[in-house]
């Protein structure tokens, strides 16, 4: 499970939001990666909160890592952010608009950190078998490729299932990144809407699938959240649905082998 507010809202918030997620994950033997954004460069407005910046978020990141020691997953959004965020985070995360930007890919790949690539909304599963291809090509092979939905007419978004299987072929873990699936893009004008009441059926979909791991984003109170939280998952919520989750993966990994 990867999982963690959207955005750094402060130190204190992120630290709680990780041991508080880190035990839920413990609970359930369910091995976690904690994730946050130090800048949110893609938000609807301009006058949206963005992040407490590189330096400052990357110093908050990494003060968490060393005390909990959980691995860290965080967004780059430029190619010079690549090398700095590599000296904390594990897994370094391509947002889906920037899925095709070659130089972000080929700058993140140098690093040799995982690679996690959300799947772009304009994009087919099969189209990521290119962009796959291109950390590759770097040297770099330790990639995850992640599906967040497709764009469904204006302000909405879809999950095609068979995402899942044609996404399995490339030959790396594929993650589903269940909250973002039910974001709605720009749907409240200045900012993102989203329908946080299809997050189990939709996890549970694409658990059945046979994912490797779920992406959750997860706040203590989503309604004051300074970043999507209409699509954020109540942390209240996250055990149960996470046991779900893991029992419904056992099953299908049971019928797998069968």
């Amino acid at each position: 499970m990867i999982a963690g507010p959207c955005v750094i809202e402060s130190e204190a918030h992120a630290r709680m939001m990780a041991e508080r997620v880190a035990r839920i994950a413990a609970d359930a033997s369910v091995p976690y990666i904690f994730k946050a954004s130090y800048d949110k460069a893609n938000r609807s407005s301009g006058k949206a909160f963005r992040g407490p910046g590189v330096a400052e978020g990357l110093r908050i990141l990494g003060k968490i890592k060393a005390d909990l020691r959980v691995p860290i997953l965080t967004d780059i959004h430029d190619a010079s952010q690549a090398a700095p965020a590599a000296e904390v985070a594990d897994i370094l995360q391509i947002p889906a608009f920037l899925a095709r930007q070659t130089d972000l890919l080929l700058a993140a790949a140098k690093t040799g950190r995982i690679v996690n690539v959300k799947k772009a909304q304009f994009l087919s599963p099969w189209d990521m078998g290119n962009v796959a291809e291109k950390i590759a090509l770097s040297g770099n092979d330790k990639i995850i490729l992640t599906e967040r939905g497709a764009s469904f007419g204006y302000n909405n978004l879809v999950v095609d299932m068979r995402s899942f299987p044609v996404l399995k072929k490339f030959g790396y873990p594929v993650v589903y990144d269940v909250t973002h699936s039910v974001q709605l893009p720009g749907g409240q004008g200045h900012a993102s809407g989203g329908q946080p009441e299809f997050i189990e059926p939709l996890a549970r979909a694409g658990v059945s699938t046979g994912v490797d791991g779920v992406f959750l984003e997860t706040h203590d109170n989503p309604a004051v959240a300074l970043s999507d939280g209409p699509n954020a998952l109540p942390l209240s919520q996250l055990p149960e649905l996470l046991g779900r989750l893991k029992e419904l993966s056992t099953l299908v990994r049971r019928w797998s082998k069968a």
